[in-house]
């Protein structure tokens, strides 16, 4: 019988005002998921975001690595 390919879509949410920039979670994307954003939070600093145009597999390696505990990870 053959395999069915099962496709998830995941997606991240930030909370921009929590984070404080580490970027521990863009070193740790391994699809480069996450970048800077060139605006400020309220805290005075760039945060973290979801890149548009490169896919999240739902490792939840950003999930787990974030300090501020502002990443969440989910199934669409």
């Amino acid at each position: 019988m053959p395999k069915e390919k099962i496709s998830h879509q995941y997606k991240i949410k930030i909370d921009h005002d929590k984070c404080k920039s580490c970027q521990l979670c863009i070193v740790h994307c391994p699809t480069k998921h996450i970048e800077l954003s060139s605006e400020f939070n309220q805290r005075g600093l760039t945060y973290a975001k979801a890149k548009k145009d490169t896919p999240c597999i739902g490792c939840g390696f950003c999930f787990f690595i974030c300090p501020e505990c502002c990443i969440e990870v989910y199934e669409e």
